[in-house]
């Protein structure tokens, strides 16, 4: 057991031994110029800030025996996981499943939905394609953590506000304890992730913590 004395909103323990880290959607799509998120006019260089971060962490877990799990949000390339209420909303220089520059935006198989390659998997490693912003919706999070044996997850990623939360939630209404690295996780808009790390730890941990990349490090080698 690690002690993270520091987490927020109070100490948290830790079990490397009944641990995932789950990493969002760390997309180049999301992340790097010319993907879908700089079409839609954000500024992806607060998200490529925190790759290093991100890398660190994966790395301790990995040397730590913790499991890494990827997600992709991503949809076929026939469209037909992709709602009309997803892709048809405001005015975007390109919708899900346009031809951008990186491929059809947000597709399987294409450039721009693989992970930056600073983060990639390794063999063997979980990545989930999920058509929502949750991990758990249509996908096999639920039954690859109960073959894991995982009561833990730490969670990296993007964006904070939206697949990130998402997931956090539908983590604790499932009944796992919730770490979120603070400084391994961003969004586009600092207000909104500001916010996000506030409701979170609101009310005693309501949806779960929030802690320091090498806070958790330390605890996940003490």
């Amino acid at each position: 057991m690690g002690l993270i004395a520091g987490a927020l909103p109070f100490a948290f323990d830790l079990d490397p031994a009944m641990t995932a880290v789950i990493v969002i959607d760390m997309q180049r799509d999301f992340v790097e110029p010319g993907g879908f998120g700089a079409s839609l006019g954000n500024d992806v260089t607060r998200l490529q800030a925190i790759i290093p971060t991100v890398a660190a962490l994966i790395a301790g877990a990995r040397a730590a025996g913790v499991p890494v799990i990827h997600t992709r949000e991503c949809h076929r390339p026939d469209l037909s996981d992709l709602p009309p209420a997803k892709r048809d909303r405001g005015s975007p220089a390109l919708r899900i499943g346009d031809l951008g520059p990186m491929g059809r935006v947000l597709i399987a198989g294409e450039p721009g939905a693989d992970i930056v390659p600073e983060l990639a998997p390794l063999p063997g490693e979980i990545v989930l394609d999920k058509p929502g912003k949750g991990a758990f919706y249509a996908t096999s999070l639920s039954e690859d953590l109960a073959r894991l044996g995982v009561k833990t997850l730490i969670f990296a990623g993007v964006t904070t506000e939206v697949c990130v939360q998402t997931t956090m939630r539908e983590a604790n209404d499932r009944g796992f304890s919730c770490l979120l690295a603070e400084d391994s996780t961003e969004s586009y808009f600092p207000d909104f992730k500001a916010a996000t790390l506030a409701m979170i730890r609101a009310q005693g941990a309501i949806v779960g913590w929030t802690a320091r990349t090498a806070e958790i490090l330390d605890a996940l080698h003490g």
